[in-house]
């Protein structure tokens, strides 16, 4: 739930690791009767594949291990996006244009268009969990909860919309189930240290109530 301009700057130097063929000769003209100049190779610079780009499981392995918060920011939001992207123009585009109409409060436009995103890709988690967003922003929390569930089925791992579920447990008055709800996002996200302070506080306070 919680939701590089590339410059290059060509260079002389930089001109042989753009020739294909690797090499580069040159050629002065000489004065009748010399020889002519001999070619002088110029270093094949080997060309790098392109980068695989990183799976859900493999920024999930990152957050889990990684400690420092900020560092754990970046790849949390990289997973999110990754969970955002449909690889579908036409359900990306839907999902714009729900958040674009949520922002200026149209809220029935901005269900339309997410309905209708979720028609076009059922088991796109993505979409769930917008409209998760979505209702829970309204005050709609029984329908949230109703797509946080089914976004947890597809994508247990979904440490936004267990935020999200533990935000409404917490509305509810619900502390022990809130304090379940951020022990498991913390399993995922063990860096959050918002987290970690609302878990503290959970459990100091149902511990008062237990003595």
């Amino acid at each position: 739930m919680r939701r590089f301009s590339l410059r290059l700057t060509l260079s002389l130097p930089l001109l042989p690791a753009l020739l294909i063929a690797g090499t580069v000769s040159a050629q002065a003209p000489q004065e009748q009767g010399d020889s002519q100049a001999s070619q002088a190779p110029v270093e094949q610079i080997p060309l790098k594949p392109p980068a695989k780009a990183k799976t859900v499981d493999d920024l999930l392995g990152e957050l889990k291990r990684e400690r420092n918060p900020q560092a754990a920011r970046q790849i949390a939001s990289s997973t999110m996006a990754t969970w955002s992207e449909s690889a579908s123009p036409t359900i990306n585009l839907l999902m714009q244009w729900s958040a674009k109409a949520a922002a200026e409060k149209r809220n029935a436009a901005a269900l339309d268009f997410i309905d209708q995103a979720i028609t076009l890709k059922p088991d796109f988690v993505g979409a769930w969990n917008q409209r998760a967003t979505l209702h829970f922003s309204m005050g709609n929390y029984q329908k949230s909860v109703s797509d946080i569930e089914k976004v947890l089925d597809l994508e247990p791992r979904h440490f936004g919309a267990i935020a999200g579920l533990a935000g409404i447990l917490t509305e509810r008055g619900s502390k022990e189930g809130a304090l379940k709800a951020w022990e498991r996002y913390l399993d995922i996200f063990p860096a959050d240290r918002e987290a970690q302070e609302i878990v503290a506080k959970l459990s100091e306070e149902l511990a008062g109530q237990r003595t």
